[in-house]
């Protein structure tokens, strides 16, 4: 055969080779009885490659030879054709819909890729090497799966009969370059005069919520937020997967954990919230509220705790009021409305709302602070929001970029003020007034 480029015929005797290099591989993988490390089984690969290539008659540039022996390094060892996208610090995210689809996130948006797996049996076997390696599985019994890679990133699999075309995957990578204070601003994702006034509510103790959806920049800016925690404060960390890095002395980080594949060593977000009480923190960080756990924030919030932080998924205030409320009735049926909603007016100082916009852009749409109880209803005042004005097109590509502003209310709560300078933290009434377009060149006015 000639040398073999990317057609299909080229294709399917590679994918007829790779299967041959597999089955001698396993053969002599198992000879050797003791597990071997991956450089040995590096070795065996190429020198297994190079024997079947040569007995098989298939004529391989060196381009192409070497494409197929990473190939079947990836499949072998690794992540097989996602592991490309998981060495790719442009990818964010990698969702899998099938054998046949899978798209990345990069810039915030996603991108469908030319890669595949060679079909169902071959995404299942990748499945199934990511729950040995933590000790789950993803079975007909058990159709869904939450696990960690090596590295920290957060998988999500769900197989047939769950997801009826193809099993789907998704990664979401974890980050090891956190996004710092001084990043959330040159992307524009708030204005100088939020960032100080957010500075300024977590050091003056002012219990915190970050709402938003999937994707939106949370867990980012919870990040930047902890890090403003005083360092001589004692800080519990509670998540599912670990991904704040805190530079702080006295801090204990606590991470969930699922059941084993008998079913039994579960630890969840609601038991370590329980159990950080118990360790004299001076604050609890809980990584995402999303069930009966959040009844024990509120109640951290209000007994000592004050100045914790978690995130939640809503799209705004109102609905980061009630996704609350259902959470805490959920724990106690027996409450009524009006009680858990002075229950969360009391404990909860501020809401900062985070969007994705159509340009993949996460900014802070709003922060919004809670001002009591009215009658049923929890009473708020806006403090900061973002204005969009429009979408432009970026000179030369085909890419667009939201425009617009971020506008201070120019009318700062007194208490939440007088709180926050009660705890020594400086509070500027200024930072209300200002204006922060998000245009290029306009950024000098910014204070």
């Amino acid at each position: 055969m000639s040398v073999v480029g990317l057609n299909q015929r080229g294709n399917l005797a590679v994918s007829h080779l790779k299967s041959e290099v597999q089955t001698e591989l396993v053969a002599r993988i198992t000879e050797l009885g003791s597990a071997p490390s991956n450089s040995t089984i590096r070795g065996i690969i190429e020198e297994v490659c190079a024997k079947v290539i040569t007995g098989s008659g298939l004529s391989l540039d060196l381009i192409d030879y070497r494409r197929v022996v990473k190939e079947i390094i990836d499949d072998f060892l690794y992540l097989g054709p996602l592991q490309p996208f998981l060495a790719d610090e442009d990818v964010t995210e990698v969702a899998v819909n099938g054998p046949d689809c899978i798209f990345v996130e990069r810039c915030g948006r996603m991108q469908r890729t030319e890669a595949h797996f060679a079909d169902e049996a071959h995404l299942r076997r990748i499945i199934d090497r990511i729950g040995q390696e933590v000790n789950r599985r993803c079975d007909e019994q058990s159709p869904l799966m939450d696990a960690r890679l090596q590295d920290g990133s957060r998988v999500n699999a769900v197989i047939a009969p769950i997801s009826f075309n193809g099993s789907a995957l998704t990664i979401r990578k974890f980050n090891h370059d956190h996004m710092t204070a001084a990043d959330l601003l040159r992307e524009e994702s708030l204005s100088p005069a939020m960032l100080l006034f957010l500075e300024a509510a977590v050091k003056g103790r002012c219990s915190i919520v970050v709402a938003g959806g999937t994707g939106s920049g949370k867990t980012t800016l919870l990040n930047v937020l902890s890090c403003f925690i005083p360092a001589h404060e004692r800080v519990v960390t509670i998540e599912d997967a670990a991904e704040l890095q805190l530079s702080l002395e006295n801090l204990v980080a606590l991470e969930a954990r699922p059941a084993n594949t008998e079913g039994a060593g579960a630890v969840s977000i609601y038991d370590l919230v329980v159990n950080a009480l118990r360790m004299r923190p001076d604050r609890i960080v809980v990584g995402e509220c999303r069930s009966i756990e959040a009844l024990d924030m509120i109640n951290a919030m209000t007994t000592g705790h004050d100045g914790s932080l978690t995130t939640i998924h809503a799209n705004d205030a109102n609905t980061t009021f009630t996704r609350l409320e259902n959470m805490i009735r959920r724990a106690v049926q027996t409450y009524e409305s009006k009680t858990i909603r002075a229950m969360i007016a009391q404990a909860i100082d501020l809401v900062v709302v985070v969007k994705r916009y159509s340009d993949g852009s996460r900014k802070v749409s709003s922060i919004t602070a809670l001002m009591g109880m009215e009658s049923e209803v929890i009473t708020t005042e806006e403090l900061f929001r973002f204005e969009q004005s429009s979408v432009s097109a970026v000179d030369g590509t085909s890419k667009s970029r939201v425009m617009g502003r971020f506008v201070g209310c120019q009318n700062p709560v007194p208490e939440l003020m007088r709180r926050i300078a009660s705890w020594g933290a400086v509070a500027d009434q200024s930072w209300f007034y200002d204006v922060c377009p998000t245009s290029e060149g306009m950024q000098g006015i910014c204070r």
